[in-house]
């Protein structure tokens, strides 16, 4: 491979070279903890579209929001849908109702799941519901067996240190 020196190029080396952190053989294009555009956006500062439009908006949202309602007691869906979104909005989580076995061991956690497959069939809980529980029990699930091998290893280590050999 090739490559040809130029001012350009001997300049553009010099820059990276001043501007690049090195690591061993390895060249960091940044350096640590530093963003590759100074001049950028600084943290906190709006985006000059939604400043511009919250300033056409300024002292104006209730007269659009009078007119929505205006328009959607006309009929029109687009209204109506924007402004049953804005009441109602849809509901990501509900409380769900539902008996589950007391889980005191992981072996428990096969009832528990009979029992949650058994909602879903008989339309007590949405299968979407229905894995958000299977996740909180596998969870539950985890906690349980970690909490038993903790306690099956301090029982180990217990017998262990009365029979040592010092």
């Amino acid at each position: 491979m090739w490559y040809i020196t130029t001012p350009f190029t001997n300049q553009l080396s010099r820059r990276l070279t001043e501007s690049c952190s090195a690591i061993g053989d390895i060249v960091l294009p940044f350096k640590k903890g530093q963003s590759g555009n100074l001049k950028g956006r600084p943290k906190g500062e709006r985006n000059k579209t939604t400043l511009a439009v919250e300033a056409l908006l300024d002292g104006e949202a209730e007269a659009i929001t009078r007119k929505a309602i205006e328009k959607a007691k006309d009929g029109d869906m687009t209204a109506i849908r924007l402004c049953l979104d804005r009441l109602a909005p849809p509901v990501k989580d509900r409380p769900v109702s539902l008996h589950l076995p007391e889980i005191k061991m992981a072996d428990d956690t096969s009832a528990a799941s009979g029992a949650i497959l058994q909602a879903v069939s008989n339309g007590e809980v949405t299968p979407g519901e229905a894995g958000d529980l299977m996740h909180l029990l596998d969870s539950f699930t985890n906690t349980l067996v970690a909490t038993d091998l903790e306690r099956r290893i301090a029982a180990l280590e217990s017998r262990g240190s009365g029979n040592s050999r010092n």
